[in-house]
């Protein structure tokens, strides 16, 4: 902390002329270094910022930002404010945290996070069951591959595929997502007689190159020749499309495929390419009864879907 700054703050500024309001602007500014772009983050007009900015500097007597080329870059006294707000900020949401976790009734919203694919092929009939059994809970449901900072309620719970997930967050493992690879049914009539080695001169699916974290992704990079790999989708949501329209054979995760009476199996799931699907909260959370009774309904979903995830049956979603 810059020692001239806020004696020069303490000196010159009464205490009343800084609001929390104030504090969020400046670290606005001082993450994106750009007006509109913090204007965006705060809800309101580029021309509210600019003018909001001029009264707290003039209230303050001296400058908050330099103005350069590359953006506004925050002065110390400006990175003292950004600062004190990220604290204040931390300390706002973590006792919102440890509040929703001694919520008495689950009642209210409840954020959730996945991917559009765990959603549109396994998780969107269990929300409804679940929201048909608990009337009072309104789920809010955010797309996306990367894991939501749950630290800063961007959402209550994440439902990820994974086998690392993060230390700092809790849950439980509900059950491993199988892989195998999928052709259509009518260009292999008895594909249990095939060879895999067979297959790599054939035209192939793949997920884009941004997936090679993927045990499936690097399998096919190492054994099939680019040419051959003639479509590349960047979500897993299309790669049974892909597959179903003739482009190509792939690996499927298994609960997406088996549902499909289209395609059917060229190889058994290989162990290799599954990972854990996890259900995970902050730790603060763990005890609303809001969370616990979604994770609990949810893990018992899952549960009960076992076979369908890990490539032992073909069942659909909520069928008995």
């Amino acid at each position: 902390m810059n020692t001239t700054a806020k004696n020069t703050i303490s000196k010159n500024t009464p205490a009343k002329t800084l609001a929390w309001d104030d504090f969020r602007l400046i670290k606005a500014i001082a993450d994106t270094r750009a007006l509109p772009a913090a204007a965006t983050v705060l809800g309101l007009n580029h021309s509210t910022v600019f003018r909001r900015l001029g009264q707290i500097e003039e209230a303050l007597g001296l400058k908050l930002f330099e103005r350069h080329r590359s953006g506004y870059v925050a002065t110390p006294a400006g990175d003292e404010m950004a600062t004190l707000a990220e604290r204040v900020d931390e300390d706002i949401t973590a006792f919102a945290r440890r509040l929703a976790g001694q919520e008495i009734k689950p009642a209210g919203e409840l954020r959730v996070t996945t991917n559009d694919t765990l959603l549109v092929d396994l998780l969107t009939p269990v929300f409804a069951a679940f929201l048909a059994q608990c009337p009072d809970i309104r789920l809010d449901i955010l797309l996306g591959n990367q894991a939501l900072n749950l630290s800063k309620r961007d959402a209550d719970v994440a439902i990820r595929a994974t086998d690392n997930p993060p230390e700092t967050l809790v849950g439980r493992r509900a059950a491993r997502i199988a892989w195998a690879l999928y052709g259509r049914i009518a260009d292999f009539p008895e594909a249990a007689d095939i060879a895999i080695e067979s297959l790599w001169a054939r035209n192939w699916v793949s997920l884009g190159d941004q997936f090679t974290a993927l045990k499936a992704v690097r399998y096919l990079n190492q054994h099939v020749a680019p040419e051959r790999i003639v479509y590349k989708v960047n979500t897993v949501l299309g790669l049974a499309e892909a597959v179903e329209a003739g482009i190509g054979i792939g690996f499927v995760p298994c609960f997406i495929a088996d549902t499909r009476p289209g395609l059917t199996r060229l190889a058994a799931p290989d162990p290799g390419f599954a990972a854990d699907l996890w259900l995970l909260t902050h730790p603060d959370l763990r005890h609303s009864p809001r969370v616990r009774l979604f994770m609990d309904f949810i893990a018992g979903e899952l549960s009960r879907m076992k076979p369908l995830i890990e490539g032992d049956k073909a069942i659909s979603p909520r069928q008995g």
